[in-house]
């Protein structure tokens, strides 16, 4: 379906040089569009919009740190109404070979760039959303998000609460025509998910990823989650008493 075809013009990509970001630009760049996309790797982000240029999308690019939040507000501020913003922007950490915790540093990062640079983002769209009477957020989770694993604790925190918070936008924005829907992919390819410990079971590529996260924008689905065997595992152990889902993460090789 075109992005004419259902309103959406003016599309904002947070972490539009990683894996799954670069293949959503990619995605829907085509003639009638606007992309405004971030990333941090200013060779990586160039590459990117001259692909999606080629294909006919108006590109403007951002090269900034999401935790420098001024700087973000005052951005995405300055962009006017937009019709579709992807939080994609993230980053991971995980415990030491021998179990050693987090560094600090890091944990505080992840905090930063995966849950509160987010809700920045919000705050930040939604002046223009509400003028215009509609627009539509996603919000990057993760399947982690559903019962932390033990080799990546931080992660799956920020990625519970990023669930948890898009369900309640979603209810609290939808009678304003904002559309919110929250996206929990597994494991996608990209150097970030390599150096993730444990096994990476249903790898899929990021380009089968975009194409899966642009039909449930299209249908407004609530929530986006591939692939299905582990999406129903997943949600198994959220339901499941917190002492066999841990012993089950342990069979299956997420921390001994």
């Amino acid at each position: 379906m075109s992005l004419l075809g259902t309103g959406c013009r003016r599309v904002l990509i947070t972490g539009a040089t990683s894996a799954i970001g670069a293949a959503l630009a990619d995605l829907y760049a085509e003639m009638g569009v606007r992309l405004y996309l971030h990333g941090r790797n200013e060779a990586r982000l160039a590459e990117v919009a001259e692909r999606c240029r080629t294909q006919g999308a108006e590109v403007q690019t951002q090269r900034l740190d999401v935790r420098d939040f001024p700087a973000l507000r005052g951005w995405l501020q300055a962009l006017g109404p937009l019709d579709l913003v992807i939080v994609n922007a993230g980053m991971n950490a995980h415990i030491g070979p021998a179990g050693e915790p987090e560094p600090l540093d890091e944990v505080d990062a992840l905090l930063d760039v995966n849950l509160k640079a987010a809700m920045h983002i919000v705050q930040a769209v939604l002046p223009g959303m509400r003028a215009q009477g509609h627009g539509q957020i996603a919000l990057l989770s993760s399947l982690a998000g559903y019962f932390g694993l033990p080799v990546t604790p931080t992660y799956c925190a920020t990625k519970a609460g990023l669930k948890a918070y898009g369900e309640a936008l979603r209810g609290w924005l939808a009678p304003q025509g904002i559309r919110v829907s929250v996206i929990m992919p597994g494991y996608v390819k990209s150097p970030m998910c390599d150096e993730m410990p444990g096994p990476k079971p249903f790898l899929w590529s990021p380009q089968r990823a975009a194409a899966a996260i642009r039909r449930g924008l299209e249908r407004d689905r609530a929530r986006i989650s591939f692939p299905f065997p582990l999406n129903l595992g997943s949600w198994f152990l959220a339901v499941l008493p917190a002492g066999m889902s841990i012993r089950i993460v342990r069979w299956l090789g997420y921390g001994a």
